[in-house]
């Protein structure tokens, strides 16, 4: 037999209030209607539940014994259904993982896990790489957020754009083209790219196409830490981000020139399941990613 489970609410409010008057009253019900509950109430359990004593209603052994695990069960009943919409940072314990490229991870990271710290100290991140590859850990909640330049397609993943950063070309401070760099010296300079799936050209060498150009491409790489390691032996060119890269440029003690073409910025999105829209916990970190962010676009 399934247990309906209407039946406890009724049941509480009777052991409670003592009567089907106000029981009703309590749960708005008409007295007809909670009469009629208690009467399926004595055919489920066997038991009378409240017997009258003049003029007023008695709970049987059976009852009493029940009460406070009726009015437990009811209490939890509810709190499942309408959880708190509070978030308790103080008492929050989780781990969140998030992916990203090595450029967030050295610009961005940093800084939201000493906010994460500071503000929830109960919170723990886990920070993976990208890999070469799409794969499904954002669907099945292996990674509870994405961070990078790609948006998900599919509607069953949220986007939020978090910012843009625009392109700038990347060279050892003492490169021939430090000085000028026009298309034509850009063009005839060797190349790095940062690819994660390994692709020997980028946008750019269209605009290069068009006006007559090409570019030697001598390696592509995963990371933008071992693109800028490269420059800084050679005299290879990085086009690559300027805000989240600058502490991967300073740390190799390269130099920025603007890139000697018209190209928008780069998106910097953060992706996560539609599975966490309403988490009370998520939406905190998603906050503190998007205040990150824009803390590094004014520096």
């Amino acid at each position: 037999m399934q247990a309906d489970l209407n039946l406890l609410t009724v049941l509480d409010a009777l052991l409670e209030e003592g009567s089907v008057m106000g029981a009703a009253q309590r749960l708005h019900l008409s007295s007809p209607a909670v009469s009629r509950t208690l009467g399926r109430i004595r055919k489920v359990t066997g038991d009378d539940i409240l017997v009258r004593t003049g003029h007023s209603m008695t709970p049987t052994p059976y009852a009493l014994e029940i009460r406070e695990e009726v009015h437990r069960l009811v209490r939890e009943a509810n709190a499942v259904l309408a959880p708190s919409r509070e978030l308790d940072l103080s008492e929050l314990d989780r781990v969140f993982t998030v992916q990203c490229h090595d450029a967030l991870a050295s610009s961005l990271v940093p800084a939201l896990v000493g906010r994460i710290a500071e503000r929830a100290p109960g919170v723990r991140l886990r920070v993976l790489a990208e890999h070469s590859a799409d794969t499904d850990d954002l669907r099945h909640g292996r990674i509870d957020l994405e961070l990078g330049g790609g948006r998900p397609d599919l509607p069953e993943f949220r986007s939020e754009t978090l910012g843009t950063d625009p392109l700038a070309v990347v060279m050892r401070a003492n490169h021939p083209c430090a000085d000028h760099l026009d298309l034509p010296a850009y063009a005839a300079q060797p190349h790095v790219l940062v690819s994660r799936r390994g692709r020997l050209t980028a946008p750019i060498d269209d605009v290069l196409a068009a006006e007559g150009l090409h570019r030697k491409v001598i390696a592509a790489v995963a990371t933008v830490h071992t693109a800028l390691q490269i420059a800084a032996a050679s005299d290879a060119l990085v086009t690559t981000t300027t805000i989240l890269c600058r502490p991967l440029i300073e740390a190799f003690g390269l130099i920025t020139r603007p890139l000697p073409v018209e190209s928008p910025e780069a998106a910097i999105s953060c992706n996560w399941h539609q599975r966490y829209d309403s988490d009370l916990a998520h939406a905190w970190l998603r906050d503190q990613v998007r205040a990150t962010f824009t803390e590094l676009l004014v520096r």
